[in-house]
């Protein structure tokens, strides 16, 4: 192993030097000055020639300005998380192998540099660690990395199984905590008697894999679970109330509850695209139809808000352009819910103090400081404006009982534009190839689908470090846009069935896609990129690695499909094909054997359905004593509420015009006020027709009325 350290520019800007200086000086009284720089670690194949040095001098020559220096000082190296992988190292080294340099990885830290008057404590520096890094996401070392530090190869971790045979329910119930998978008594109790039904023991593999691909982030068991309420059997479901809307009006819905994003038919216009054979864009007239798709990503923004909501508004774009057999993302949206700011120094009146909340989950103010530029960061990045979107603080005691948003809402949608002949995924055979589309695997966000199916702070602290997600915008354009290429190409479409990797990694993407076409699959598990060769069959088949596809191919269009790749230096890979045998095996040709070898039916078996139980309260309002406020104070309580006050900073902040289809952002009039209501999109460069997009919210009510609450969130969307 051979690194190479390279200085490079200022780490932050002088205010935020200014804030940090103030902030340690608070902690850490004898810290008289602070100053930040990045450093580049570059692990080479080998020496470099001196051309090859100055190129790679060159690359990482960006930023300008000198480096500040605090003199007399003592130094912090800041590193991305032991054992991982940062997006910045992902894109650097690409662009260093494109440059024909014999680079391994490029990764970047910061190094602070302390001027104190005495040596720092072990206390002290504890105090101030929070102030340098993310614990989530980076690793503060005390003294210089060591190259066998930052770029560890570890030989692969082994296949691990559970005795269930002789252990029985009880090891599950071990495993389940051991490995953080949420599952349910029911679904021990199941998978207990299914693997004695088969005469063997489950490996972790398969239990992580069952509980990603059964967890509620994926199968929504409680929206499903019948409800007695005041003991009477509810008529409907949760999620049998929600699609009630479209029972009743199905009309021009050509997709819904049934596939990674909705479809509703659009107006017939002209597309503006290449053509197949010339490559020479031109008008096509026919249907635009229109794909929606709004979820959450909630718990791995509690976690870490950045990454956190930079991938949630990743995995949604994902979700519009893995609908059907391929789709175009367009415009999206992004809100937020937390408790109350509690900013220093400007404390507001209905600021009651906190109940706590885990050490590990961000505070609100953390959470709106950072969340919404990972968000915007992400939509940026990949080239989709955002256009809508929300933000209120909510925290408050209710008869005794607390309700809040320590866990956050961090809600991520959009819409896009799909071709009538790809809005269905077809069905392939036997025989069609299961290819995985974008990036590497990596071990990042193990366990995510199963962590975000728990309450704040049920995992233990470990698996929610596990969980932390990163995203890689611009691996996921080169993505959709081998995408793009495919649907263009109308009846020629390569792609037979698509599928975002998200929750669950391959092990809930594969299983999915695979059902799908009523078939089993083989899959060679040494056939998935991988960036971690120390990684265990269990975490390379679970990892939750952003910026991946699942697509089915029949066999003669790889080619095809191979070559679109190649000129989008998008990754890909063949890992494995259908067979007609209904069984999942995932076969290890580096340490043998067969980690996952499940019928279909097991996997999607149908554990005992969940039932909840629930009693109506009614919550006294609360008496308002309107004379001990006055009309003025009240004004001002009102404005500077953050679901009323200006929200330029969460707009400001994104792009609201790429694609040239925008035709009505946030921003109004000739003064570009932020008080616009509606988005709306246009459905092509020519002509009149397009999309509007609204968001409306007013959980608080829900409170004391949930009717009531419905009213008010609805009214923005339709008005």
């Amino acid at each position: 192993m051979t690194m190479l350290q390279l200085a490079g520019p200022p780490a932050a800007t002088a205010f935020r030097i200014e804030k940090l200086r103030a902030e340690l000086r608070s902690i850490a009284p004898t810290v008289t000055d602070v100053g930040v720089h990045f450093e580049h670690f570059v692990d080479v194949e080998r020496a470099l020639t001196a051309a090859e040095q100055r190129v790679l001098e060159a690359l990482l020559d960006y930023g300008g300005g000198a480096v500040e220096r605090a003199a007399g000082g003592q130094k912090l190296y800041v590193v991305p998380r032991l054992g991982t992988i940062s997006p910045w190292a992902s894109k650097a080294t690409d662009i260093a192998r494109i440059c024909s340099l014999p680079v391994l990885r490029i990764e970047r830290g910061r190094v602070v540099e302390l001027a104190v008057r005495s040596v720092l404590s072990d206390d002290e520096r504890r105090r101030i660690a929070p102030l340098l890094h993310d614990r989530m996401t980076e690793t503060l070392l005390m003294e210089r990395p060591k190259e066998e530090l930052l770029f560890a190869r570890h030989e692969p971790r082994r296949v691990r199984s559970v005795d269930v045979l002789h252990g029985g329910r009880a090891a599950l119930e071990r495993a389940n905590g051991e490995f953080g998978l949420a599952l349910s008594p029911d679904e021990i109790d199941y998978l207990a008697t299914q693997f004695a039904m088969l005469e063997r023991n489950p490996t972790d593999v398969e239990l992580m894999m069952f509980a990603q691909a059964n967890s509620e982030h994926c199968r929504h068991k409680i929206f499903n679970a019948d409800w007695v309420i005041d003991g009477q059997p509810a008529p409907k479901s949760l999620f049998g109330m929600i699609k009630n809307t479209h029972a009743r009006a199905p009309d021009g819905v050509l997709s819904a509850y049934k596939d990674n994003a909705a479809v509703v038919a659009g107006a017939d216009n002209r597309w503006f695209w290449p053509d197949a054979a010339t490559g020479v864009y031109g008008y096509s007239q026919e249907p635009v139809h229109l794909v929606m798709k709004v979820e959450t990503h909630n718990h791995p923004t509690a976690i870490s808000p950045y990454p956190g909501a930079a991938t949630g508004s990743g995995g949604e774009i994902r979700d519009e352009g893995a609908t059907g057999r391929g789709a175009k993302p367009k415009a999206g949206l992004v809100g937020f819910t937390v408790s109350h700011l509690e900013v220093p120094g400007w404390r507001q009146p209905w600021e009651r103090s906190s109940p706590g909340k885990p050490d590990r989950i961000a505070s609100p103010l953390s959470i709106m400081l950072e969340g919404p530029i990972g968000a915007a960061s992400f939509n940026n990045e990949f080239g989709r404006p955002n256009l809508a979107g929300y933000f209120r603080t909510m925290l408050l005691e209710a008869n005794g009982v607390w309700r809040g948003y320590h866990k956050p809402i961090m809600i991520a949608g959009g819409l896009g534009n799909i071709r009538g002949a790809n809005v269905t995924k077809g069905v392939p055979g036997p025989g069609a190839k299961l290819v995985v589309l974008g990036g590497p695997a990596m071990l990042i966000g193990l366990g995510g689908g199963a962590a975000s199916s728990q309450g704040s702070g049920a995992a233990e602290a470990e698996l929610d470090f596990a969980s932390v997600q990163r995203g890689n915008a611009e691996m996921q354009r080169r993505a959709q846009e081998v995408i793009d290429t495919c649907w263009g190409l109308g009846a020629e479409n390569p792609i037979a069935a698509i599928h975002d990797i998200g929750a669950g990694g391959l092990s809930n993407a594969v299983p999915e896609i695979v059902d799908h076409s009523n078939c089993g699959a083989v899959i060679d598990l040494r056939a998935v990129p991988s960036d971690e060769p120390g990684m265990s069959p269990m975490e390379l088949w679970c990892n939750e690695s952003q910026e991946r596809y699942m697509l089915t191919i029949e066999p003669g269009d790889v080619e095809r499909f191979a070559a679109i790749c190649a000129r989008e230096r998008c990754p890909y890979a063949v890992i494995g094909e259908l067979t007609a045998k209904r069984d999942l095996i995932v076969r290890d040709s580096l340490q043998g054997g067969a980690p996952v070898d499940m019928p279909m039916d097991v996997l999607f078996g149908k554990p005992p359905k969940m039932t909840r139980r629930a009693a109506r309260t009614k919550l006294a309002a609360p008496e308002w004593r309107r004379e001990q406020l006055s009309f003025t104070a009240a004004v001002d309580r009102v404005l500077a509420s953050p679901a009323v006050a200006d929200k330029s900073f969460l707009i400001h902040i994104g792009d609201r015009t790429v694609g040239g289809l925008i035709s009505r952002d946030q921003l109004v009039g000739p003064w570009q006020g932020p008080v616009g209501d509606v988005a709306v999109t246009a459905a092509g460069y020519e002509g009149y027709k397009g999309e509007a997009l609204a968001m409306g919210e007013r959980t608080p009510v829900a409170i004391h009325d949930g009717p009531a609450s419905a009213r008010p969130a609805g009214a923005p969307a339709r008005l």
